[in-house]
């Protein structure tokens, strides 16, 4: 996934500065000033301050995925999706690039400020596994239940012929038991969770069978197995 390369090294880069300070964030504020780290890690030191740009910048950036999704002349930047990918990816980031940047410091304001980021990053992580669990095509609209099962049967022609079993047993082996809920969002919520381990559970049994089975008794390739699970 290259377009998450960025976060992901940044996110490394905190990661080891935090490890490496940790002597600086371990002392009391009065004792810091001494420390020789002083100098970078404090909110205002070179380490620090750079971080707090980079968090301003990021911040701006953020709102230009709203602006992409309103704005239809900006197709051209991209699919929804990817920039949604992205901004999820990079929004990730803020808590601890923040966090950083503060010192591990969280008294008064700066502790209420950090808790709002917390907050807005989990909120996108449940709305970004929301928007994947709504049916799209590649170009991101929003598909029909007759369009999803017109793929559906598709996908399951396509598995049949790398594999050599009829849609019917594949249809089978993939089948879940429904999740029953009561209606309400937390039980929609957790009903979504148990129907995604369900199919994990459904592909990982598949792909041992087609590992054992393979197409009339003969064992499938690492390249055919990949496929089909996708």
């Amino acid at each position: 996934m290259r377009k998450l390369i960025l976060p992901v090294v940044l996110t490394a880069g905190l990661i080891v500065a935090t490890v490496v300070g940790l002597p600086y964030y371990r002392l009391p504020l009065e004792a810091r000033v001494r420390h020789p780290f002083h100098i970078w890690l404090r909110p205002s030191g070179y380490l620090g301050q750079t971080l707090g740009l980079i968090a301003l910048a990021i911040f701006v950036f953020l709102w230009l995925y709203p602006l992409r999704k309103k704005v239809r002349w900006l197709a051209w930047t991209g699919r929804v999706g990817t920039w949604l990918d992205v901004h999820v990816g990079v929004a990730l980031t803020m808590p601890l690039l923040v966090a950083v940047h503060a010192g591990w410091r969280f008294e008064g304001m700066i502790g209420i400020g950090y808790a709002a980021i917390v907050i807005v990053c989990l909120s996108g992580v449940i709305g970004r596994y929301l928007y994947t669990r709504i049916p799209r095509s590649k170009s991101g609209v929003e598909l029909t239940r007759d369009q999803v099962a017109s793929e559906r049967q598709t996908l399951l022609g396509e598995i049949s012929v790398a594999t050599g079993f009829t849609p019917a047993e594949i249809d089978a082996r993939l089948a879940t038991d429904p999740v029953p809920h009561t209606g309400s969002m937390l039980a929609s919520f957790r009903s979504l969770l148990a129907q995604d381990v369900a199919r994990r559970r459904a592909l990982r049994r598949f792909r041992q069978f087609l590992a054992t089975h393979g197409t009339s008794g003969v064992t499938l390739n690492r390249t055919t197995l990949h496929q089909v699970s996708r």
